[in-house]
């Protein structure tokens, strides 16, 4: 089918099309007029289709509720009312890939298949839940999946349970993932960044189910999402499904989701934080080392591809001279480096893991004085045309082994859309390649290395230290406030908390209705094509 710009389709008007040469696309941008969404395409020949729907959610507390959210959508919906809805897909579906991602402010419902039923089976499945879900009538999925007051018997101890409590729990027993959550948190004092939107475990047990509920409204709205369609799909199909499912039900509405830039610090930062270790533990070669730098805008397409690159050129191989050079000055076991370009205002950390705390000074110094060597100096040609030769293959290749290309696509898309820039900018690489290369006879990477490292005060140095049963302690002064809450509960109370233990159990013991469960879209022999495939050689 051809289509027109400024032509409406089944509800969607065509904004924009354009042919993308690199991966062989072309792409279009709709906006579906009534209920104001956003749907980006990209149409070629690859067999596997790849849906997403993407909300832009941003949190302004770290009591995790889009984390949580993210898995109380998947709990039952209109059209699917079991319990897990996809658990029983997964029996009768050819999927290459499902899932949900909760990121720092959006939240993500990929999908993809090879087989044309199985895909919109799961793109049905996956707007009744977002759009939907169960958790206005079962308050068991939010007591479920975010956290509840957990009681055996009425005369028992009370304790806190949760699947994205305890999850939480486990992802703040990292030492890594406490330093990247810290990393945030520093470089973003004044704005949304600075929460974490998976939730920490103490923040989570004062989430309400009122504020759960709201969060729903506000962001999982059709004009807050953007949704995807990748491959050889049939286009005016699923926009008319869409529309006709789902769309066509709701009305535009204004969503308040602009993020405030946090402004530049005036001098670098410190902060020190702790991690838990066992008491018998030595706490030697145990601390964990960043020097984090805020690296301009998420928009800036080609500084998004240049730190991409940047990254290994210093850290990624052997002979990266950062790397080496403190691999060299023997102070940590392992040094690396994390470009997150996922949101708006990206952040560079070069991390230095197992090493101790009286080598801070020293960690801090090497950076520094290797990244004015360089400057002075130059990188060695070799290292770079090594890491734009071996980008440039990836790049081309598109091979992401397990994880469809179709999302690989979607994520640059959104790292681009998401804050209201062109949505194919990151697909046009044949440009931005050719500049890296021409790079190589200039000092182009030695420039961004002295204007975002070493004359950018928007930094941070961060430690992560170990410290002998931290998570005893924490767990000890949690019962003990558990302890003084209980005891503080008159018997009324007490049966209240005791009977919504017993209604959640009875939920998630309860099978689902049969009749429920035959709503489930399901492949059948005759919906799979009983010819493997065939890949040709050539010697």
């Amino acid at each position: 089918m051809k289509f027109k710009i400024g032509d409406i389709y089944f509800g969607f008007k065509l904004e924009n099309e354009v042919k993308i040469d690199e991966i062989k696309s072309i792409g279009r941008v709709f906006t579906h007029i009534k209920s104001g969404a956003k749907l980006v395409s990209l149409e070629n020949d690859d067999d596997n289709k790849t849906f997403s729907i993407t909300f832009k959610t941003l949190p302004q507390n770290s009591k995790g509720i889009p984390h949580i959210l993210e898995h109380s959508v998947l709990c039952g919906s209109r059209k699917f009312p079991v319990k897990e809805p996809f658990v029983e897909i997964l029996k009768g579906s050819l999927n290459t890939y499902l899932n949900a991602a909760t990121y720092p402010d959006k939240t993500m419902f990929p999908v993809a298949s090879r087989n044309y039923k199985d895909f919109r089976n799961l793109m049905n499945v996956y707007l009744d839940a977002v759009f939907y879900p169960a958790i206005y009538e079962k308050p068991e999925i939010f007591m479920q999946e975010g956290w509840h007051y957990d009681i055996d018997n009425i005369n028992g101890e009370i304790d806190y349970k949760g699947i994205v409590y305890n999850e939480m729990k486990g992802a703040y027993s990292s030492p890594v993932a406490i330093l990247l959550r810290t990393v945030d948190e520093t470089l973003f004092k004044d704005n949304i960044y600075r929460f974490d939107s998976g939730g920490k475990p103490e923040e989570i047990v004062k989430l309400s189910s009122n504020e759960f509920i709201k969060f729903h409204e506000e962001y999982y709205h059709p004009s807050n999402s953007i949704i995807y369609l990748y491959g050889d799909i049939k286009l005016d199909e699923e926009l008319k499904f869409i529309n006709d499912e789902y769309l066509d039900k709701f009305e535009k509405k204004a969503i308040k989701n602009d993020i405030v830039l946090q402004k530049a610090f005036e001098e670098m930062t410190e902060k020190e934080v702790e991690y838990s270790i066992s008491n018998s533990e030595s706490e030697d070669d145990k601390t964990f080392f960043s020097l984090s730098f805020c690296t301009g805008s998420i928009l800036d397409e080609e500084l998004y591809f240049a730190f991409d690159i940047l990254e290994s050129i210093l850290l990624g191989l052997s002979s990266s001279p950062l790397k080496r050079a403190l691999v060299e000055a023997n102070i940590g076991k392992d040094v690396f480096g994390v470009f997150d370009n996922s949101i708006l205002q990206p952040t560079f950390s070069i991390i230095l893991k197992d090493s101790n705390l009286k080598d801070k000074n020293k960690f801090k110094d090497i950076v520094f004085s290797v990244l004015e060597e360089l400057c002075k100096n130059g990188i060695d040609r070799k290292v770079i045309e090594a890491v734009i030769n071996a980008r440039e293959f990836e790049i081309k290749e598109a091979d992401y082994e397990s994880y469809p290309r179709g999302l690989e696509y979607n994520e640059k898309i959104l790292d681009r859309m998401l804050y209201g820039g062109e949505p194919f900018e990151n697909l046009r690489y044949e440009k931005k390649l050719k500049k890296m290369k021409n790079a190589m006879n200039s000092n182009y990477f030695e420039k961004i290395i002295k204007k975002y490292f070493l004359n950018n005060k928007h930094s941070a140095l961060i430690t992560v230290k170990p410290k002998k049963n931290l998570e005893y302690e924490t767990n000890k002064a949690v019962l003990k406030d558990l302890k003084i809450f209980r005891d503080n509960l008159n018997k009324e109370q007490l049966e209240e908390i005791f009977e919504q233990n017993r209604k959640l159990k009875l939920r998630y013991e309860t099978q689902d209705k049969k009749e429920d469960l035959d709503k489930i879209p399901m492949l059948s022999i005759k919906d799979i094509n009983p010819k493997a495939d065939y890949f040709e050689s050539e010697k």
